[in-house]
This record gives structure tokens, C-alpha cells and sequence, in this order.
């Protein structure tokens, strides 16, 4: 391809219509994938620069998108996109996408608005939606995601192993031998890695692990007091367990209460996020700090980086993790 790269060589190169081409680079869902990889080869191949409308033709928005808007914990991720956004003269759009992967009809949303960047929360993007906001120029940055991100995603997450080995090898210093832990969905990374974290320090500290001590939930309140239920009730039930939220913590000790269990003198607790109510229950609760907010302002910089034509120093960014002991954690008590 000779002389100034255009739509219309790109179209004869792709063997498509100027029309289609215009299609890919505006982001629209009706060209078919094949032809949609062909002409972002060639787009990419021969450095074609995409016309921008004045100001960049962005809005000035950062576009927030959760699974789900119904917790404290999401409450400390919208602080801090919130925080960098005021220090850049930016707004914040809150979008609630019903499941892991966002709806087709967010992302049209999202095409609509021409958003600067573009934060997710525990979310995956299906490739076709990456592909969409990337023909448009659209950064997008993954905080906590839900599956692997993949070495070209940009993600933001928390050291989820190291914390789980925290929360475990406290439990086991104290002198608990029966552990058990409630995690998340089996499916979603940061749960896999903090029972990955849980069965390493049993192991270290040569516990078995007992696959009737491993509950999986969804992170909230409910979930904790089921799967505590469950653990309560049996016959040789754990004097300690790992929560892999402090939501599903908080259930435990909704469980604990009504079957006459107290904490921590018969049952040790620890939970996994250090909200700010974690300090305030009965007993406070000791518990693995992820720096939720920390981990949204550095997703909000490294999307702002990609949105002025950066590239940040890495791609994935996984913030340490702390364990805060408070009230709710003793030695076993003696049987």
C-alpha cells in the first residue's frame, strides 16, 4: 500500500466496501467477525489513523460498570474512580450490567456516549466488545476481574493468595486445626486464589485439607449465613473460618447467633475486604485489607494513560494485601 494510508485502500486491500470499513472503525456490531479481524489487521498493519472530532470527540466521562451496585464494597470502588475523575474535571457514569460479561446493549450505550475511558468491576468483556470499543478508541481497564484477563487486558487487582495465606496462617497460629472457608463462585479468579492461599498454609503447617471444610458462596451477606449454617450444623464442626468477604463474615455471624455460637470464644472468624463497617460489628472483625479503593484509582490512571495515547509501565497491577487482627479471632476453645 503505496502513498497515504485511506479508508478506501484499506477497503480494496480487505476486499470490502468503504462503507464496512467505516462500519469497524465506528464500532458497529453489524459486520461479520472475520471481516471485522480482517480489516483491524490492516488497520493496524498500516498505521491508519483514526479521525477524531474536536476535543478528541470523547466526552468527558469515565463510564463504571459493575455486575452488580448492591454492597459497601462498591461503594469503595466508586470513591476512588470518583477521586481521580474530580482531579482530572471528569464525571462519572454508573452502569449496572446484570452478570459478569456486560450486555451487547452496554456497549452501544457506552459507543453513544464516546466515554474518555472506561472502568469494569468484576467483569469479563467478550473479545467481539473489546474489539468494538477498540475500533472507536475507547480505553477500558478491568478492576478485580472475575476470569483470567489475559496478558493484553488491562486489570487491576489485589494479591488474593497472599491474603488467603494470611487469613489461614493467623488461624492456624492461634492454634485451630479444624479450618474451614467460604469463598466466592468457583469460577471467579480472586476466590480461586484465596483458597489457593488457604489450602498452602494448611499444607505448610501439615493440616489435611477436609473438602467437606470448603464452601463456596457469592460474596454477600446470605451466602455467609447459609454456607456458616451448614458448617455449624456438622457433627464435627470448625472452630475457625475463613470468609472470603467480609459480607459473607457478617452471615457467619448471623448464623453463629442463632445457633447459640459465640464469637470468638467458640468460633473464630475472618473475613476478606476490611469495609469500614468490619471495624464497627460485634466483635469487630479481624479481617484481610484489599485496598478496594487504591485498586480503583490506579484502574482510573492506567485508563486515563491508554485514553491519551500511553502505554502503562504494566498492563496488570496486583496492590498488596494486609491482615487487620481485631476482636473476633482466639485460641480454639478446649473440647
Amino acid at each position: 500500500m503505496t502513498g497515504p494510508v485511506t479508508i478506501a485502500k484499506i477497503a480494496e486491500a480487505a476486499g470490502v466496501s468503504v462503507p464496512t470499513v467505516s462500519k469497524v472503525l465506528n464500532g458497529r456490531a453489524d459486520v461479520a467477525e472475520d471481516t471485522r479481524a480482517r480489516v483491524e489487521e490492516l488497520i493496524r498493519t498500516h498505521g491508519y489513523r483514526r479521525r477524531r472530532a474536536s476535543g478528541g470527540g470523547r466526552s468527558a466521562l469515565i463510564d463504571l460498570v459493575f455486575h452488580e451496585l448492591d454492597s459497601a464494597w462498591a461503594i469503595e470502588v466508586v470513591r476512588g474512580v470518583e477521586n481521580i475523575a474530580r482531579e482530572e474535571g471528569l464525571s462519572v457514569v454508573l452502569t449496572e450490567s446484570g452478570g459478569q460479561t456486560p450486555r451487547d446493549d452496554w456497549v452501544d450505550a457506552v459507543l453513544a456516549r464516546r466515554p474518555t475511558a472506561v472502568v469494569l468491576v468484576f467483569s469479563d468483556l467478550a473479545a467481539e466488545q473489546r474489539t468494538r470499543l477498540s475500533a472507536r478508541g475507547i480505553p477500558f481497564v478491568v478492576v478485580d476481574p472475575a476470569g483470567d484477563p489475559g496478558p493484553d487486558m488491562p486489570a487491576v487487582g489485589s494479591a488474593n493468595w497472599s491474603g488467603g495465606l494470611a487469613a489461614t496462617r493467623h488461624l492456624v497460629d492461634l492454634g485451630h486445626r479444624r479450618i474451614a472457608v467460604i469463598g466466592g463462585p468457583r469460577e471467579v479468579l480472586c476466590s480461586k486464589a484465596r483458597i489457593d492461599g488457604y489450602t498452602s498454609a494448611l499444607d505448610a503447617a501439615g493440616i489435611p485439607v477436609d473438602p467437606e471444610l470448603i464452601r463456596h458462596g457469592d460474596f454477600h451477606v446470605e451466602s455467609g449465613r447459609d454456607r456458616g449454617r451448614e458448617l455449624l450444623a456438622l457433627d464435627d464442626p470448625p472452630t475457625a473460618v475463613f470468609a472470603g468477604s467480609d459480607l459473607q463474615a457478617m452471615g457467619l455471624y448471623e448464623a453463629a447467633r442463632e445457633l447459640g455460637v459465640r464469637i470468638p470464644e467458640d468460633l473464630s472468624v475472618v473475613g476478606y475486604d476490611d469495609l469500614p463497617v468490619a471495624r464497627w460489628v460485634g466483635p469487630p472483625l479481624t479481617t484481610v485489607r484489599q485496598p478496594l479503593t487504591e485498586m480503583a484509582e490506579e484502574a482510573t490512571r492506567m485508563a486515563l494513560v491508554l485514553a491519551r495515547g500511553g502505554r502503562p509501565a504494566n498492563l496488570r497491577l496486583d496492590l498488596a494485601t494486609a491482615l487487620v487482627v481485631r476482636g473476633s479471632t482466639a485460641p480454639p476453645p478446649r473440647r
